[in-house]
């Protein structure tokens, strides 16, 4: 095979391993703005009183749920949190009520409201359709998946 580098421009592996650190971010967040909300609804949907984002902060840092670890710190990931929430009540997918702390300030208490079941039950399908149109794709889904993923051992 033709050294990569001769036609992509690129004149060192500095260069190379920057471009690909650049295009595995963009693959990131375009990933995370897409599932991010979808991940709010299902979190609050299953939880058996309202949370306050902290708590739906903790979710997100269980075991498993990143296959990588992250390098950004706790509080980082909780602050991008929040506008999310203020934007999916705002559009009514969840109801939301403020109550005084006796530990520090007011605390925001979400719940799932009943449009937020409703737009979480069609976003769970197209998420099914979507994983399923990619799997297949990158052969993920093919019974010799191990010996080829996305082409890239051809």
């Amino acid at each position: 095979m033709d050294d990569p580098q001769q036609h992509d421009g690129l004149s060192s592996q500095n260069e190379i391993d920057e471009q690909v650190a650049v295009q595995v971010k963009k693959l990131r967040k375009e990933l995370s703005s897409g599932t991010v909300a979808l991940a709010l609804l299902s979190i609050l949907s299953k939880a058996k009183e309202p949370l306050y984002g902290y708590q739906i902060a903790k979710q997100f840092e269980r075991p498993g749920l990143n296959a990588k670890p992250s390098t950004k710190k706790s509080s980082e990931k909780q602050g991008s949190l929040y506008p999310v929430l203020r934007n999916m009540s705002a559009k009514g997918l969840l109801d939301s009520e403020t109550v005084p702390s006796l530990s520090g300030p007011p605390r925001r208490y979400y719940t799932i409201s009943a449009l937020g079941r409703l737009v979480l039950a069609q976003w769970l399908e197209i998420w099914q359709q979507t994983q399923i149109f990619v799997n297949d794709i990158i052969g993920l889904n093919d019974e010799k998946s191990d010996d080829k993923i996305g082409g890239c051992n051809e």
